[in-house]
C-alpha cells in the first residue's frame, strides 16, 4: 500500500522523469544519426517537442504538489500570520479556477483537432494526442490544488484550535 501511495503521490514527477529520459535518448540518437551516420531522423525533433509539451503540463502539476512557485513575498510578509494563511488558500483557489478555465479551453482545442483529423508532419500521429496534454495536465493541477487546499485548511484549523 505504501508503494501505491508513493507512486500516486509522485505520479506527475515519475511521468516527467520518464519523458525527460526518453527525450534525452531521442535527442542523443538524433545527434549520432545526423553527425556521425549522416542520416537524420525526421521524427526525432517532433517527438522531442511533443514530449516537452507533456513535461511542461505534468511538471506544472508536480510543481503545485511540491510547493514550487514564483512569488513576491514583500506584501504577504506585512500581513499577520492568519492573513498569510488565508491569502495562501485564496491564491490556491484562484489558481485552481485558472486551471479549470485552461482545461476547458484545452478540451475545446482537442475536440476541434479531433474533428479536423489533422496529423503531425513527421510522425503522422493525430494532433489531438499532443494537445490533450493541456486538459490532462490541468486536471492534474486541479487535483493537486484540491489536495493542497484541503491540507492548508486542515493545518489552519488545527493551529486555530491550539490557540483557543
Amino acid at each position: 500500500m505504501k508503494t501505491v501511495k508513493k507512486i500516486a503521490g509522485n505520479f506527475e514527477g515519475y511521468c516527467c522523469a520518464v519523458m525527460i529520459g526518453l527525450m534525452c535518448v531521442v535527442v542523443f540518437l538524433q545527434v549520432v544519426f545526423r553527425f556521425i551516420l549522416k542520416a537524420s531522423l525526421p521524427w526525432s525533433e517532433e517527438l522531442s517537442r511533443y514530449l516537452q509539451v507533456y513535461i511542461t503540463f505534468f511538471g506544472t502539476a508536480y510543481g503545485i504538489k511540491t510547493g514550487a512557485h514564483l512569488g513576491i513575498e514583500a506584501f504577504t510578509l506585512l500581513l499577520p500570520k492568519t492573513g498569510r494563511k488565508v491569502l495562501g488558500i485564496l491564491t490556491q483557489v484562484v489558481g485552481m479556477g485558472v486551471c479549470a478555465l485552461i482545461m476547458k479551453f484545452g478540451a475545446d482545442i482537442v475536440l476541434a483537432q479531433m474533428a479536423s483529423g489533422q496529423v503531425s508532419p513527421a510522425m503522422r500521429i493525430p494532433m489531438w494526442t499532443v494537445y490533450i496534454a493541456i486538459p490532462i495536465g490541468m486536471a492534474f493541477c486541479i487535483l493537486r490544488y484540491i489536495v493542497e487546499i484541503c491540507r492548508a485548511v486542515k493545518t489552519f484549523r488545527e493551529e486555530k484550535e491550539e490557540v483557543l
